[in-house]
């Protein structure tokens, strides 16, 4: 009995998957029954012509009841867009005329599908749009598709450049750096008013020779220095806001005499690094300009002689500015530390005499007409050796940091220290706008903030007009904007 009641369980379960395989293979042409989409447009937003996309995904699911075969799918328009597509691990290429046969989705199964683009040169100035249909056609005859589109946006390619000549860039045109660009010793490299470079991760300046960025206040006058990623990451997140795209601006030991005006130095790893040199010369000066969102340093100074004024220098993961050794002088700057992507920010200045092991005298630091502020409550660093001379100097400034017990009137003059009790509102009292969940910023004062007629007028000529190039008042503001009623 034992054995006829086990055959006759075995015989029901082979019954039960066969019959299961059976449904399982049922593939059905009825026109009713379709394929359903995660998307029905795949957006790749705006890019470079010549330079190709980050990979875009969605998926193919069949939820009809049965099988569906597909006769083919395939590009629209072939190889004249520039898409490239993988379906279900076959890539649509010329080989196959762009195109797949035969392709089987079981009943509730699904296929994936992968989109690049390497749009052509459009010839126009402005960006242009780029489409194409993937065609899905069931066994049914029945057809659907999805489109993909772009804005492609010609523009000059550099790969590895090495500038060994005096060179200017000035124009309209992206221009797209792959690699990076090497000011050789000797040359100068100036970018012109106007002009936007675009880079990729990796690629950055690095300066042997001498670096002049000539911006302007003038509509679209500025000199911008950015990321290649012109897509979103998320729908309120830009890959443009988004810090540690691109390394930045080195200046190496050799190097002298690099000017910066009415820049804007954005998303990049290190904003500005000035590698030690003889603190006698001139390394570096900045004017009118914004460092901002990095995820290294803001501006790293060693042992160096570098001059800063009316600039922005906000959000980096390590400092906004760390200072060691050497001469430098910010004037009418704003340093604000709300880096919204780690709450192990550093200081919004860093300043002292010490470099890890390396010892480097601090000779001269004057921080003038200054709001140095974030989200901590304390955002002043000071570091020096045993016995190392205090060189340094606050002068007409906001500082938010722990006031020192016995205050020396020779290094903090008419200087304000900023209340504790404001960390969370701090941003929100002197600033327009400081949203770091959606990593949103306008670091011009607003009304309530307490730097408005608290400066003074300076005799090295840099209170004469602020950041966006607006005239000082002969009382001036503290910080690198000059208010301006919203």
């Amino acid at each position: 009995m034992k054995i006829k009641r086990l055959g006759y369980i075995l015989f029901v379960a082979v019954v039960g998957l066969a019959t299961a395989c059976n449904d399982d293979d049922t593939f059905t042409t009825s026109m009713d029954n379709k394929l359903t989409f995660s998307t029905d447009t795949v957006k790749m937003d705006t890019t470079f012509s010549k330079v190709p996309t980050p990979t875009k995904t969605f998926w193919v699911y069949n939820r009809s009841g049965n099988g569906l075969r597909l006769t083919n799918v395939r590009l629209a328009q072939g190889n004249q867009t520039g898409f490239r597509v993988n379906v279900d691990g076959v890539y649509l290429g010329q080989a196959s005329g762009y195109q797949v046969n035969n392709l089987e989705v079981r009943s509730k199964d699904s296929i994936r599908v992968f989109v690049e683009l390497t749009s052509p040169l459009s010839g126009t100035e402005e960006p242009k749009k780029v489409e194409d249909n993937l065609i899905f056609t069931l066994e049914s005859g029945v057809q659907q598709k999805v489109n993909l589109n772009a804005f492609s946006w010609d523009a000059e390619l550099w790969k590895n450049v090495e500038i060994k000549e005096n060179t200017t860039i000035k124009t309209k045109k992206p221009i797209v750096i792959q690699g990076g660009i090497k000011v050789a010793e000797g040359a100068t490299l100036t970018i012109g008013e106007g002009t936007t470079l675009y880079f990729s991760n990796k690629a950055g300046i690095d300066v042997y020779g001498q670096l002049k960025i000539e911006g302007t206040n003038a509509k679209e006058g500025a000199v911008t220095l950015r990321g290649d990623r012109l897509d979103w990451m998320f729908d309120y997140l830009k890959y443009d806001d988004v810090s540690g795209q691109w390394r930045g601006i080195h200046f190496y030991k050799p190097s002298y005499d690099n000017e910066i005006t009415f820049a804007d130095i954005h998303s990049t790893y290190n904003g500005i690094v000035c590698d030690s040199s003889n603190v006698d010369r001139q390394k570096l000066t900045i004017k009118q300009s914004n460092i901002h969102n990095c995820q290294g340093y803001g501006l790293l100074s060693t042992n160096c002689k570098v001059d800063v004024s009316n600039t922005l220098l906000s959000n980096a993961l390590k400092d906004c500015v760390a200072v060691f050794g050497g001469r430098v002088t910010l004037s009418h700057c704003t340093l604000a530390q709300f880096y919204p992507f780690d709450g192990n920010r550093g200081a919004a200045l860093r300043f002292g005499d010490n470099s890890g092991t390396q010892l480097y005298p601090l000779l001269q630091f004057d921080v003038y007409n200054s709001l140095i502020t974030g989200f901590a409550d304390d955002v002043i660093m000071g570091a020096f050796s045993k016995d190392a001379a205090l060189n340094y100097r606050f002068d007409h400034s906001i500082l938010r940091t722990t006031k020192e017990e016995k205050i020396d009137a020779a290094k903090y003059i008419e200087v304000e220290w900023e209340d504790k009790a404001d960390t969370v509102q701090s941003g929100q009292k002197h600033f327009r706008l400081v949203d770091a969940d959606k990593q949103r910023f306008d670091f011009h004062l607003r009304k309530a903030s307490k730097a408005i007629n608290k400066g003074y007028v300076l005799a090295n000529g840099t209170s004469g007009t602020d950041r966006d190039g607006k005239q000082r008042t002969d009382v001036p503001d503290i910080g690198c904007y000059e208010y301006v009623e919203e």
